[in-house]
């Protein structure tokens, strides 16, 4: 009798399975065979729990993925650097003080911390460095400075974006490049009122601005184009004539530190009378990189844990934090803090976890460039494999909610859309699965994938 309702039961198991996959299968090819996907690709994969296939479309196929890359970036940090991991921002002066004068110059120096002056969190906003900055000054009875205020951004190495980023996104915000001292998240604001440029919220030094911006439509159709180190800004687009909010990239975000610290000090009345510099400034103008050895710290500054960048990273899909994150593991493993070493070691991780290599294609770490190519499958391998760690709940606490009411990552470019997850049904069955989508050519793509995700609740 036991054996018998044995039986019974893993038949009504099977049927169950059977059935999910069918009307997956069938959700899929109702999806590919509607007019918007007529030229598109598609890599799906879902399995469960114990990593069991339940369906596939293509599951193999390498497709631009977006921001669903991010779990690879994440996962690596997270395994690597560890949860409780912290960059470190140090202040420093060459010199001597005597009386209330510093003889000598006041360096920034930072291993890269991509949170630096970031809005997001508690306690670490730009008004608490700066709050730390001078309350160190004036702890070493520093009430003037006669050197220089150098930033040394030289930790990693001298190109800030990845190579296959696109022209019309690294000139706004979410495009932003990563240098060894980041400020504000490398981020400006722009205060505008259709077409007219109110003003910006910090300096941008020596950047000049083009405005053949038009006043119309209802939102944000704008697009700024700047590159790191240019003193050149172009903005163009539409924008509507209310007041509005347009976010770029600094081209130079540790000169952009240095002119807001000098502020600081006239503000509180620390006399400041040398030039601001940076070490990369410097090696682009030929010279010397002026020497820290010798120097004396007065101040070191810890970023928020690693678990908390994650957080935000996946959450809202910081573009910064994850390149950040590549050049981190590049200087970390491979003693090279450059997107190459980085990517590098990001392919070796997860092929030593496992994963086809022909399926990982990556050219950075949060997936903005099209040149990435990644699979459904190779997204569900990384997903199973992080369950099973003890950082997990780290991992999974940034994955956001979607419009159809389940916790996934997702990825947006044009003509790109996609989602990777964990999904218990309402009947208790587990599933991890990710989908991708490319070319296809309708208004809503997200409204096309939750059809098919759907079947999984």
């Amino acid at each position: 009798m036991h054996k018998l309702l044995a039986i019974a039961l893993l038949s009504c198991s099977f049927t169950f399975g059977q059935g999910t996959a069918q009307k997956l299968q069938q959700a899929t090819a109702d999806l590919m065979a509607s007019s918007p996907a007529y030229s598109a690709n598609l890599s799906f994969f879902v399995s469960d729990e114990s990593g069991n296939l339940v369906y596939e479309y293509q599951g193999n196929k390498g497709l631009s993925s977006a921001s669903t890359q991010k779990i690879f970036t994440a996962a690596a940090a997270l395994e690597t650097l560890g949860s409780d991991y912290q960059y470190t921002t140090t202040v420093l002066h060459t010199g001597a003080i005597n009386g209330n004068t510093l003889d000598g110059t006041l360096i920034i120096s930072s291993n890269g911390d991509p949170t630096l002056g970031s809005w997001r969190y508690d306690g670490y906003k730009p008004q608490n460095f700066k709050a730390k900055l001078l309350a160190a000054l004036k702890e070493n009875g520093i009430q003037k400075i006669t050197g220089d205020l150098y930033i040394d951004d030289s930790y990693f190495d001298f190109q800030t974006v990845p190579g296959g980023w696109p022209w019309n996104d690294i000139g706004n915000y979410y495009g932003a490049g990563v240098w060894g001292v980041n400020w504000r998240e490398n981020q400006f604001d722009l205060d505008m009122t259709g077409k007219q440029m109110n003003g910006v919220n910090v300096e941008l030094p020596g950047v000049k601005w083009i405005n053949d911006l038009k006043t119309g439509g209802s939102s944000d159709q704008s697009l700024i184009y700047t590159a790191p180190f240019s003193e050149a800004a172009h903005i163009n687009g539409v924008l509507p004539a209310r007041r509005i909010t347009v976010s770029g990239s600094m081209p130079n975000p540790p000169l952009t530190l240095g002119t807001e610290i000098a502020a600081w000090f006239k503000d509180s009345g620390v006399t400041f009378t040398g030039n601001i510099q940076s070490a990369s400034m410097q090696r682009l103008n030929g010279e010397t990189s002026q020497p820290t050895q010798g120097s004396k710290k007065i101040l070191e500054y810890k970023s928020p844990t690693l678990d908390k960048i994650i957080y935000w990273f996946m959450r809202k899909s910081v573009n910064l934090y994850g390149e950040n994150l590549i050049k981190t593991l590049g200087r970390e493993k491979k003693n090279e803090g450059s997107f190459d070493a980085g990517i590098t070691f990001l392919k070796d991780f997860w092929k030593a976890k496992g994963i086809n290599t022909s399926m990982i294609n990556f050219a950075d770490g949060s997936g903005l460039s099209p040149q990435n190519y990644v699979s459904a499958r190779a997204e569900v391998q990384a997903l199973l494999w992080s369950k099973k760690q003890p950082w997990f709940n780290d991992f999974f606490e940034g994955f956001p909610t979607q419009g159809n009411g389940m916790k996934m990552k997702s990825g947006t470019m044009k003509n790109t859309k996609s989602f990777a997850g964990y999904y218990t049904s309402k009947d208790g069955k587990n599933y991890v699965f990710a989908i991708i989508i490319n070319n296809y050519q309708g208004a809503n793509s997200s409204d096309a994938l939750y059809k098919v995700l759907n079947i999984l609740k």
